[in-house]
């Protein structure tokens, strides 16, 4: 990246830090764990509440996966928009039992507690879509859309991942579990890139 755009790259990415912080503040949800929702007050149910928390940060790796894909017209390989593409839809796997799991607890259907947890995840294919609509018209924008996307998504791992891995018994768990998703985020980066 040329020295040129580094400030625009970072405006971009505080910018999708912003965006994120903002939807958190206001939007009425609840973390995995908590016993408090954040945001607004809000008759919304425990589960409910944790099912829009997860929603509203995958509306971010839809952006990525969206931004990744449009910039393969531009130059970016196929193997890579793929990787990313796939590392985020391994991710969505416990993110959607992280809903899933606590609504069946409460006494859902396995069924509706596994639809539920699932639909979490639409917004990842709308946010996709939304971007690759825009594409043409966001042409040299599409970078700085990638680092909206990074800075949103790292809001959520700075907000939301590293607290919650350091709590309860088997906090080592978390450190392999980081280790093997960064050895196979590198792996499909080498293969696919």
């Amino acid at each position: 990246m040329a020295e040129k755009e580094i400030l625009p790259a970072a405006v971009g990415f505080l910018a999708g830090m912003g965006f994120l912080l903002l939807i958190d503040e206001l939007t009425p949800h609840l973390h995995n764990g908590a016993q408090k929702a954040e945001g607004p007050r809000s008759r919304l149910s425990r589960t409910a509440m944790l099912a829009l928390a997860v929603t509203i940060h995958n509306l971010p790796e839809g952006m990525a996966v969206g931004v990744v894909f449009a910039g393969e017209a531009q130059g970016l390989t196929l193997s890579a928009a793929l990787a990313v593409s796939i590392g985020i839809a391994i991710q969505n796997i416990p993110e959607g039992a992280i809903i899933s799991m606590p609504m069946h607890a409460e006494g859902n259907s396995r069924l509706k507690s596994f639809l539920i947890g699932s639909l979490s995840g639409v917004v990842e294919p709308l946010g996709s879509v939304a971007i690759l609509l825009l594409a043409s018209a966001l042409g040299l924008a599409l970078p700085y859309l990638l680092a909206f996307a990074a800075g949103a998504m790292m809001y959520v791992v700075v907000e939301e991942l590293i607290p919650e891995t350091a709590q309860g018994r088997h906090t080592n768990l978390s450190t392999i579990g980081f280790a093997i998703g960064f050895v196979l985020m590198m792996a499909m980066d080498v293969l696919l890139g």
